[in-house]
């Protein structure tokens, strides 16, 4: 986010800034979101007042008819809860998941914002590798060995995967879900970038498998909605009077004008608007992999789904620059091209990887990739 404000400052100077940094989908949301929020907002439209703080009924009622028309899930919708972003669901499900000295199991490389709750509330992050050596992907077999060292009271797995893209497998999700349910430890499965895939299924809910597990989402990365703040999370039935609580005393309710446009977001046609969208992304990212050889990126990760490409610079680059976010600073400011250094993403091996998003337009990142490759070339 620092970036995003440096691009932001560069901008106002008068610069063309092309951005591979942020994760926001270029084209906003569904049109047909964005009519009923334009008739939400005319001068006979309704008083914005708080809504319920689990969320409005009719949008909580789409939600778990979404479950039935994507994955063939009988969702109650008193089980869902409506936040203020996939980041309110985060926070809200940490709390009443967890307490202080709980052990909590990550993928790293993964989202920065999950070891940074889950520290604030000290619950200690247990790193679990998932880098070149497998690919990137999720290794069940070091989760349990992990809980044999020392017994885990929770997990974090995210398919597709901020930063990598990589996706857990449907096999591989029953079998983590099931080891979960077996070994006493609380699953909370990000699925924010369901649906954003490529040449697979949307993703496998791990509500598939187990009801004790906490399920995120989000209106933020397919629908291309992540300024209106709306997420949600699939609530186990044990934890929703905590839940209940924390969604009044945090945020009293999510955005209430958002709420009723999102209602949209399920209609047929919104559907299709983001499924083409999805095959744009498809588009820009065989252009970022026919383009790898000439940028020399390596030792790069599947990108399966979600609009990220996490790889480690040209040789020369790392040795020049030593790390990647000298070397993502220099970009910006010879370049004007934004991309993020893997740090936050891994603390161990991230200073040399980068994450490009090709979530921008297709011609954005086409002319990005011109500069960096004419950027890098003076490099020897």
């Amino acid at each position: 986010m620092d970036i995003v404000g440096d691009v932001d400052a560069m901008k106002a100077q008068g610069h063309d800034v092309i951005s591979l940094g942020a994760g926001e989908p270029s084209g906003g949301a569904p049109a047909a979101v964005n009519r009923a929020a334009a008739q939400l907002h005319n001068a006979d439209g309704p008083v914005f007042n708080y809504t319920p703080s689990l969320g409005t009924q009719p949008l909580r009622e789409a939600i778990a008819a979404h479950y039935r028309t994507w994955y063939d899930l009988e969702v109650d919708h008193e089980s869902v809860t409506v936040m203020t972003g996939s980041s309110g669901a985060f926070v809200s499900s940490f709390i009443a998941a967890f307490d202080v000295g709980d052990r909590v199991g990550l993928a790293r490389p993964g989202y920065p914002a999950y070891r940074n709750i889950l520290r604030a509330l000290d619950v200690e992050v247990v790193d679990l590798p998932a880098g070149i050596e497998s690919n990137f992907r999720f290794d069940v077999e070091k989760l349990a060995e992990a809980h044999a060292e020392k017994p885990l009271d929770g997990l974090i797995v995210a398919s597709p995967n901020n930063p990598t893209g990589t996706m857990v497998p449907r096999d591989d999700m029953r079998r983590i879900a099931t080891w979960c349910a077996e070994n006493g430890v609380r699953l909370v499965s990000d699925e924010i970038y369901h649906g954003i895939t490529f040449g697979q299924d949307r993703g496998t809910s791990a509500w598939e498998f187990d009801r004790n597990a906490i399920v995120i989402s989000s209106f933020s990365k397919y629908w291309g909605m992540p300024g209106w703040r709306l997420g949600w999370m699939l609530m186990p039935a044990d934890l929703a009077p905590a839940v209940s609580g924390l969604a009044g005393s945090i945020s009293l309710c999510p955005p209430a004008a958002g709420q009723y446009a999102a209602t949209e977001a399920f209609s047929t046609e919104a559907y299709a608007e983001s499924d083409a969208k999805v095959a744009e992304f498809a588009r820009t990212r065989q252009l970022v992999l026919d383009n790898v050889d000439r940028l020399g990126w390596r030792h790069a990760a599947p990108a399966d789904g979600a609009f990220y490409y996490y790889a480690q610079p040209a040789e020369k680059i790392l040795q020049r620059y030593g790390n990647t976010v000298d070397y993502a600073a220099a970009v910006l400011e010879h370049a004007h091209v934004a991309l993020i250094p893997g740090v936050d993403f891994d603390s161990v091996d991230g200073d040399q990887f980068i994450r490009v998003s090709f979530a921008a337009r297709y011609e954005a990142v086409e002319r990005a990739i011109e500069r960096i490759v004419e950027f890098d070339s003076t490099i020897s």
